[in-house]
C-alpha cells in the first residue's frame, strides 16, 4: 500500500476517546456500589494526605454497600471523618476495624441528571473522534494533492477511515446505552 496516512496511528487515537469515555462514565454514581465512588476520598495519616486506597480495602459486597477494611486499626476514625467530610453524601458505620457504607437511592430527578452527563460525556468523546476522523481525511486529501498517492488508494483509504470512525462511534453509543440502563436501574 502507498504512504497515505497511517491508520494504525488513527484508531489508536479513537481508542483514545473510547478509554477515556469509559473513565469519565466509570465516575458516574448509579444505584449500583463501586469502589470508584471513593477515589476522591483522601484521608489525615501519618502526618500528611494519602488517598484511601492507600490505607484501607475498598469492597463491595452487596449492590448498594460498601466495606473499607482499614489495615491500621488506629486509623478508623481518621477513615470515618474523611469518608464523611468528602461531600459525597456517604455515612459510614464504624463496625470494628471495617467501616460499612450504605449507598443511598437516587432518586428520580437526579438519575436524569446522570443520565444528561452521561450523554454530553459521549458527546465530547464522539467529537474527538471526529476530530481523528477529519485529521486523517485531510492527510487523505494531502497526500493526494501532493501525488503521493493516487485517487483510488485515496478513496479506499478514507472508506475505511469512515468505516473505523462509525464502529468506534458506534462502540460509544453502546457503552452510553449499558451506562444509561445501569443509571435508571431502580
Amino acid at each position: 500500500m502507498s504512504e497515505g496516512i497511517d491508520i494504525k496511528e488513527l484508531k489508536r487515537r479513537m481508542d483514545g476517546a473510547v478509554s477515556a469515555f469509559k473513565s469519565d462514565i466509570a465516575s458516574l454514581r448509579t444505584g449500583r456500589a463501586s469502589a470508584n465512588i471513593l477515589d476522591p476520598v483522601t484521608i489525615e495519616a501519618y502526618g500528611s494526605r494519602v488517598p484511601l486506597n492507600q490505607v484501607a480495602n475498598i469492597t463491595v459486597p452487596e449492590p448498594r454497600m460498601l466495606t473499607v477494611s482499614v489495615w491500621d486499626k488506629s486509623m478508623v476514625s481518621a477513615v470515618e471523618r474523611g469518608i464523611r467530610e468528602s461531600n459525597l453524601g456517604l455515612n459510614p458505620i464504624v463496625d470494628g476495624q471495617s467501616l460499612r457504607i450504605p449507598l443511598p437511592e437516587l432518586n428520580e430527578e437526579r438519575r436524569k441528571s446522570l443520565v444528561k452527563v452521561a450523554h454530553d460525556y459521549a458527546e465530547k468523546s464522539k467529537v474527538a473522534i471526529r476530530h481523528v476522523r477529519r485529521d486523517g481525511m485531510d492527510g487523505l486529501k494531502k497526500a493526494e494533492k501532493d501525488g503521493v498517492i493516487g485517487q483510488d488508494e485515496s478513496r479506499a483509504q478514507s472508506e475505511r477511515v469512515q468505516k473505523m470512525t462509525d464502529e468506534t462511534i458506534s462502540e460509544i453509543d453502546r457503552l452510553l446505552g449499558e451506562k444509561e440502563k445501569e443509571i435508571m436501574q431502580v
